[in-house]
């Protein structure tokens, strides 16, 4: 197979150029018995409006040697291997108990997808609905305000990403070939063939529905169990071995079940502050950590098309994305979760507090652009921010820095934006921002907004430091996107959900809890993983593990 790259095509071309390009640049005259897949797709507008679509594709054609002769040092064709991902072989320890999976996340459902094909019939805790109630129990909560505490944006099947988008892009390092393992999944489970090689893939929040509903029948289909709304209360070690007893609230009954497992995997997500809570309590080591908190900034689109495609572009081209990155004196400015022609959301997860996030649609078609832009705070700088506001008094621990500190920091946030909002998002626009002024109104372009909002001061719910920084970060964007820092540029807040405040500690060999041998924190939640794609990568690392250690479990009957 020979992989080729830099294969420029205008973006209104036919799949026959495109088949034509490569057949050009290998150089052959006769393209009948080519075949090809496209690798990646990518947009190049820095010449705008003159705009390409850039293409890698692999090729099987015959007389590869030939042809790599002929074409010398070319560095845009060159052989390629396809490396299959593999499954571990199985291990010969004996699994007494089912492995018990805390959370169906992205982390969680691929651990699970990946133990039940080999046989482990896993059992998946959930403490929010299953994917079709979920959304409908967050459409009437974006209508009424009426919060559902387990099951919302954040909790549920599919975890907080099933109302993010479906943004799949990542940037860690894969050679063992995970990620187009998770690509092809969501393929097979109904997502669209681009995401296996669009520059900046998404499946988009009304078609992830079904996508995870889809991977979860395959799970169960394999003997595996979900317990929707079921919560884990208490986690207690077994006889002194290296089992553990797991209690675990029908929240729909308010009864529990006990269940034991050799191997849990704790896959809780980024907002599993009660359970973070509790696995402290228990012993469990985790540390404070660094992570991002800001504002939702939103303008129409044609503001982000027009600087990204030019004014003058003649094709009909997809909504743009954008990243923007800026080092200030206080910490790094950039933005992050940016959804083109998407919807700011209400992701509160606690009574009396406000979370906002951003999620598009497949066809990206609101006609509005938000993205979080957001700055990196260290432990050091949210305590100095928590003792300023004469909350500190619940971030140290001892001498040492609380391991929750953080997420005491992102609820004090999450409190101060509930009072400005009076129970709704609070939203300014930018030139009030700017002048510490809040007036009635909104920007002259209609927000995408799910869930009720109101004008407020958005500035004061943030320290000083960071309001500062927010505002000159948002001035330098100006400069990449004109219109940025317009006046009506829409603010709502707080984007305090951008990653976990805490990371369970593990060993990096056996991606166990460093206190507690048989339990498995994995994905966002446990500090690992920094999106769907990346924390299904780490969910099957786990798994891999899991299987490399343990032979299918002996007792497959019931969950006890």
């Amino acid at each position: 197979m020979l992989r080729v790259s830099q294969i420029r095509l205008r973006p209104d071309h036919s799949p026959e150029e495109l088949k034509s390009a490569i057949v050009r640049k290998l150089r052959i005259r006769d393209g009948s018995k080519l075949s090809f897949h496209i690798v990646r797709q990518s947009i190049d507008a820095r010449k705008k409006p003159d705009i390409f679509y850039v293409y890698t594709a692999d090729v099987e054609v015959e007389g590869e040697a030939k042809i790599l002769k002929k074409l010398g040092r070319d560095r845009d064709i060159v052989r390629m291997e396809e490396r299959p991902y593999h499954v571990p072989e199985h291990g010969s320890r004996n699994m007494a108990e089912r492995p018990v999976i805390i959370g169906s996340g992205p982390a969680g459902l691929f651990c699970a997808l990946l133990l039940a094909r080999e046989g482990y019939r896993p059992v998946v805790i959930e403490r929010g609905e299953m994917v079709e109630q979920r959304a409908g129990t967050v459409e009437k909560f974006w209508d009424t305000n009426e919060l559902n505490p387990d099951s919302n944006v954040q909790f549920g099947e599919g975890g907080a990403g099933t109302f993010s988008d479906g943004k799949l892009n990542t940037s860690i390092k894969d050679p063992a070939g995970r990620i187009r393992f998770v690509l092809r999944t969501f393929v097979e489970a109904g997502a669209d063939e681009d995401i296996l090689y669009s520059y900046k893939p998404h499946i988009g929040t009304d078609r992830l529905r079904g996508v995870i509903a889809n991977i979860r029948e395959e799970i169960i289909s394999l003997g595996g169990t979900f317990l929707f709304c079921h919560r884990l209360e208490e986690l207690i070690t077994k006889d002194d071995a290296l089992r553990y007893c797991l209690l675990v609230r029908d929240l729909s009954t308010g009864g529990m079940k006990e269940l034991t497992a050799d191997a849990v995997v704790l896959a809780l997500g980024h907002s599993a502050r009660d359970t973070f809570g509790m696995l402290l309590d228990k012993g469990m080591y985790m540390e404070p950590k660094a992570f991002a908190v800001g504002v939702r900034v939103q303008h129409p689109q044609r503001i982000v098309d027009e600087a990204m495609y030019g004014k003058d572009c003649r094709f009909e081209m997809p909504p743009s994305p954008y990243k923007l990155t800026c080092q200030l004196e206080a910490g790094g400015v950039y933005s992050f979760c940016m959804c083109p022609g998407g919807w700011v959301v209400n992701a509160s997860s606690e009574p009396g507090m406000i979370a906002v996030n951003g999620m598009s649609l497949r066809d990206r078609d609101s006609g509005n652009a938000n993205a979080a832009i957001v700055m990196t705070v260290r432990p050091d700088q949210y305590v100095r921010y928590m003792n300023e506001w004469g909350d500190g008094s619940c971030v140290h621990s001892g001498a040492d820095i609380h391991p929750l500190a953080g997420m005491y920091f992102t609820r004090m946030l999450e409190k101060r934006a509930w009072e400005a909002g009076d129970g709704c998002i609070p939203a300014e626009r930018f030139s009030d921002f700017c002048s510490d002024e809040t007036s009635c109104e909104l920007p002259a372009f209609q927000p995408c907004i799910k869930g009720k909002y109101v004008p407020a001061d958005v500035r004061s719910i943030f320290p000083e430091e960071i309001s500062d920084a927010l505002e000159e970060g948002i001035r330098r964007f100006d400069r990449v996107i004109p219109g940025f820092a317009a006046g009506e540029t829409l603010l709502s807040a707080p984007e305090s959900r951008t990653s976990s405040p805490v990371r369970i500690s593990r060993d990096p060999d056996s991606l166990e809890s460093v206190t507690h041998p048989g339990i498995y924190p994995c994905g966002e939640g446990a500090g690992y993983a920094g999106g769907i794609t990346s924390a299904a990568v780490d969910g099957m690392r786990v798994a891999e593990t899991l299987i490399r250690k343990y032979k299918n479990p002996v007792n497959t009957e019931g969950l006890n």
